[in-house]
């Protein structure tokens, strides 16, 4: 099974492959991630890559990306800007429209944006 726990308790990442079934809420949440552009690759996330993992439950996305998030390391590329507008078209389809909490993380579990309902 393509699934980890990490060290935290907070849910479980499947690990993203393109040739893996997945259950029909997960299938949505692909559908419509695979409209998110990388504008560095032109390609989008998934095909560039860049969708590491997920976790889909009633009221909460959670999103694994393989990027690097070094500050030093984006300051110093174009990185930071794509990284930013990458996160920010996941928040627009997701956050408030499909789900009440939506956290976006880095492949070494660091959390690089959070969008809870209050």
């Amino acid at each position: 099974m393509y699934s980890l726990q990490f060290l935290s308790g907070e849910g479980k990442m499947k690990v993203y492959r393109k040739d893996r079934e997945y259950p029909q809420e997960y299938k949505e949440v692909l559908e419509e991630l695979s409209t998110v552009i990388d504008p560095i690759s032109t390609m989008n996330i998934l095909d560039a890559g860049l969708l590491a993992g997920l976790d889909v439950s009633d009221n909460t996305l959670k999103i694994w990306l393989a990027v690097e998030s070094n500050a030093y390391y984006n300051m110093i590329g174009g990185a930071a800007i794509a990284h930013s507008k990458i996160i920010g078209d996941i928040m627009e389809r997701f956050a408030l429209v499909r789900f009440s909490k939506v956290y976006i993380y880095d492949m070494k579990n660091n959390l690089l944006a959070k969008f809870e309902k209050k």
